[in-house]
């Protein structure tokens, strides 16, 4: 989905700050971001965003903001105020029926009989758990939230640190050995394996490619069909 949120913000935050210029919480966003520029003024190219006070107009002001957000993203940035608004332009668009969280088609019918099994399932995404409840929330597959028991993000620790997964096996209560940990990512799987978790790597397509050192590394799937739980009831 990142190849889609992210142009998506790109190509709407003129027009979100248009809409939105007068609300409480645009304005509260626009703050933040000025906070975060003054703390950038030492960086080359940064771009300032005047405070409201001068006699700037509301276009003025909209624009230096819209070319903030573009020099952040540039630089692919992941300050708090940047992914405030993000979070916030997106959560417009999938209100909207702009945005669609997407999901390969077999993830649904699998995690449906997981469940049936007595399974459960949590979520541990770099996006923040905002960003992922819309994600699931919104899906093309319709309201996938009530198949989740929880959600877990970066403040639970980064995803290339075992502690991390430590830390989540502590959260729900449950020995890391009885956990498996579905990623894409060959770091991801390696730091939950060193924490004591079994680790699949989802191959799909447009995935960053394997080494045959990673293949051999990891147990590599390409669908949720492939994982079989004994029942838990």
């Amino acid at each position: 989905m990142a190849d889609v949120l992210f142009p998506y913000v790109k190509e709407n935050i003129k027009k979100y700050l248009l809409e939105h210029w007068q609300e409480k919480e645009c304005q509260e966003d626009v703050t933040q971001l000025q906070k975060q520029a003054e703390k950038d003024s030492h960086l080359d190219g940064f771009v300032p965003i005047p405070s409201g006070v001068s006699d700037n107009t509301t276009e003025h002001m909209i624009q230096a903001v819209v070319d903030n957000v573009y020099w952040q993203m540039s630089f692919d940035r992941k300050t708090t105020a940047l992914k405030q608004l993000q979070g916030h332009i997106w959560r417009s668009a999938y209100i909207s029926g702009q945005l669609k969280g997407e999901v390969y088609e077999d993830v649904v019918p699998s995690i449906r009989q997981w469940r049936e099994l007595g399974i459960k399932l949590y979520i541990y995404s770099s996006g923040s758990i905002d960003a992922q409840k819309l994600l699931f929330g919104y899906s093309i597959e319709g309201d996938l939230l009530k198949l989740l028991d929880g959600h877990f993000d970066t403040n639970i620790g980064h995803k290339v640190e075992s502690k991390s997964y430590r830390n989540i096996a502590d959260n729900i209560g449950c020995l890391p050995e009885n956990i498996l940990f579905l990623t894409d990512v060959v770091k991801e799987a390696l730091a939950a394996e060193k924490a004591g978790l079994h680790v699949a790597v989802v191959v799909r397509p447009g995935n960053a490619a394997l080494t045959d050192e990673d293949k051999s590394n990891c147990c590599c799937i390409t669908s949720f069909h492939q994982i079989h739980f004994p029942s838990q009831k």
